[in-house]
């Protein structure tokens, strides 16, 4: 006979513990299945560093104040209104309680860091990072009895009307079992580790990207509940994609491998153009849409490039910049045209309007007379020596998902809601972030619809 639980969490991230605590601290009894080895397990929780949260006043951590309206204008804007708004909205207002919530769960917070994050007020920074936010839900949950099992994959749910009654889970070795469940929360992130997948929706150019996310999260159980005819939602080209050093691994680079200078110089393609404002906005409200700028450059490349009075604004990569005394030597090393950098360089230089530069604040540094042009933090790029760093598109999670309700329950594509399916996580994204991305928005989709999951898939399997 299969073994049986009362809730079945597919995932180990951020989502998946979430769910699996609240369904727990709810009485039942729960298993999560984490398809990746103990070591990486946590999926792109590992990488993370904060989550946005809506709150009312100042905190030790928080500078001020987020409003809930404030939030969601945030959230329309980067999504240009792809979004389901009472999700949305729902999302927004469960985030206020979650701040208490996630720190009960044994997580700590810590001020955030300078440069150019712009983050103090809104977000949330975890002491430790994203690892030791994940370390204490691991805790959290072993303490209240969760069971969890690594390298083991959901390769089949037998759905027959609506109603999960069991999944199959294949092991490291090949071998599989099938375990019983009155409830299913599937938090197993999205498909971008699968690159056929990324292929079938970008086509060529996708060989050029990287993944700074799991290599785990290949979307073997999406494909599955899209296949048992669970609703879709999302756009499979939609994607947090953010520019990445181009010297990054293929799978699992993660954040230090992000690139935060932008907005202090300027970025070209391989012809030695520039091609988009690199100071349209503050930056973590712009970066997520950076991978897509790069992606659609000849070869996917890109590079920005600045002078030594920018280096030290930014938190650095985990590689060194690209260096040389002057602009054709620099564009030498970096296999572009000295002569057409030279030139971009110097018609940047002769628009940039001087004002008063301060990378805090929308300042009055801007261009004039130059398309594209610059709207903020624009210096001429004139002190030696010069830097650049080589950008790809990096894929953090994709956005196709599955449809869920108010109460994190998956929808049919024929019509109603599933009976005992949940999501949570990345693998639901999509229904709040149709495009676009703001720092720490998908922590608080994993985090807010996780517990509400949790909870539901525990309520249903004490019927």
């Amino acid at each position: 006979m299969a073994r049986q639980v009362d809730v079945l969490v597919a995932g180990g991230g951020n989502a998946a513990l979430c769910a699996a605590i609240a369904a727990r601290r709810a009485g039942a009894s729960v298993l999560v299945l984490e398809a990746a080895p103990r070591f990486y397990r946590g999926g792109n929780t590992r990488h993370t560093r904060n989550m946005r949260c809506a709150h009312d006043s100042a905190t030790a951590w928080l500078t001020g104040p987020y409003t809930e309206d404030e939030f969601w204008a945030d959230l329309l804007q980067v999504t240009k209104g792809q979004t389901d708004e009472q999700l949305a909205r729902m999302m927004i207002d469960q985030s206020k309680p979650m701040l208490d919530w996630i720190q009960q769960q044994g997580v700590r917070f810590q001020p955030s860091l300078g440069g150019t994050l712009s983050l103090g007020r809104t977000n949330s920074f975890f002491l430790g990072g994203g690892r030791a936010m994940l370390y204490a839900l691991y805790r959290t949950a072993a303490k209240l009895g969760v069971q969890v099992e690594y390298e083991a994959e959901v390769v089949d749910v037998d759905i027959v009307d609506d109603r999960m009654r069991s999944a199959t889970v294949r092991r490291a070795d090949g071998t599989t079992e099938s375990i019983a469940a009155k409830a299913f929360v599937a938090a197993s992130g999205g498909f971008e580790a699968n690159l056929d997948w990324l292929k079938e929706a970008w086509g060529p150019p996708a060989d050029n990207f990287l993944i700074r996310g799991s290599p785990y999260n290949r979307g073997s159980l999406l494909k599955v509940l899209l296949d048992k005819g669970v609703a879709a939602t999302g756009d499979a080209r939609q994607c947090h994609a953010v520019a990445i050093d181009a010297r990054a691994p293929k799978f699992d680079g993660g954040i230090i491998t992000r690139l935060d200078c932008v907005v202090f110089g300027i970025v070209v393609n391989k012809r030695a153009r520039r091609f988009y404002d690199e100071g349209e906005d503050f930056w973590p409200k712009r970066y997520a849409i950076w991978g897509r700028l790069v992606a659609d450059q000849p070869d996917q490349a890109a590079w920005v490039v600045f002078d030594a009075r920018s280096l030290s604004l930014f938190m650095p990569s985990l590689y060194p910049p690209i260096s040389a005394p002057t602009i054709p030597e620099l564009a030498g090393r970096l296999g572009l045209d000295p002569a057409a950098l030279a030139a971009t360089v110097e018609q940047f230089n002769a628009a940039c309007v001087p004002g008063a530069f301060d990378h805090t604040v929308l300042d009055d540094c801007h261009t004039a007379g130059i398309e594209p042009a610059k709207s903020h933090w624009a210096r001429p790029i004139v002190e030696a020596p010069f830097h650049a760093y080589p950008l790809r598109p990096g894929i953090t999670f994709t956005y196709l998902g599955v449809k869920v309700d108010r109460q994190a329950r998956m929808r049919m594509a024929a019509g109603g809601r599933a009976e005992n399916l949940f999501a949570a996580g990345e693998i639901m994204a999509g229904n709040v972030l149709g495009q676009g991305y703001a720092a720490g928005i998908g922590m608080t989709i994993g985090a807010v619809f996780g517990k509400i999951a949790g909870e539901g898939a525990a309520a249903h399997a004490a019927r």
